[in-house]
């Protein structure tokens, strides 16, 4: 990534922390530039929430520029909107133990400490991660006891998150990383972005529109 890019993200994450990214408003989103319907539409954990999913992978450079940013962007979120991040594999056994990853750190509580760190051992240290031994290697030396650790790689808690994952991706139509779907409805597509922190802006108009789509529904339903 070039300097001015860098600079570019660094500005955005700022700005998105500091809440000075305005959203977009519902009405001046275009379908097809930016933004795609799901179908069919998918449902979420909760019906009661309107669910913003991130699929990405410890693998993708471009997850690791967004990561901060969606970290910062879910720390406000309203009471009726809920995050969920889903790992991809594609079928790749690197990158389905990069999912076995992010799970089994989520068994053993170092998840939240270790997430953005993984990113960076992968794309700023080069450390290798794609198999079990370089993972137990690599956690080990962060702290994490390493036979609670593999015990939770080689679950059955994290092999049906994985299993999961491969059907949500199926389901949602996901051919690429990072993704932005919302409410089970609306893919983010982001074809006139200029950087990162435009998707989330677009997720934000997005969640007005199904918040809006709900209330006229409720109301038909009354």
């Amino acid at each position: 990534m070039s300097l001015s890019r860098r600079r570019f993200n660094q500005t955005l994450l700022a700005m998105l922390a500091a809440g000075a990214l305005p959203a977009l408003p519902a009405s001046e989103l275009v379908e097809g530039r930016d933004w795609k319907a799901i179908k069919p539409p998918q449902p979420g954990e909760s019906e009661h929430k309107i669910e913003v999913i991130e699929f990405f992978s410890y693998g993708c450079p471009h997850c690791r520029h967004l990561h901060p940013l969606v970290t910062a962007w879910s720390k406000d979120l309203p009471e009726d909107v809920a995050l969920t991040r889903v790992p991809v594999s594609f079928g790749r056994a690197a990158w389905a133990n990069l999912v076995r990853l992010h799970y089994a750190l989520g068994l053993t509580g170092d998840l939240e400490r270790l997430d953005a760190a993984v990113f960076d051992a992968l794309h700023a240290e080069r450390t290798q991660l794609f198999t079990k031994d370089q993972i137990l290697a690599w956690v080990e030396g962060q702290g994490v006891d390493a036979k609670t650790f593999a015990d939770a790689f080689d679950s059955f808690a994290v092999q049906m998150q994985l299993n999961r994952s491969d059907q949500l991706v199926r389901k949602y139509g996901v051919d690429a990383v990072p993704l932005l779907t919302v409410d089970g409805r609306y893919a983010v597509v982001g074809q006139a972005t200029k950087g990162y922190g435009d998707l989330l802006v677009i997720t934000d108009g997005l969640i007005e529109q199904a918040r809006a789509r709900r209330a006229a529904s409720a109301a038909s339903a009354s």
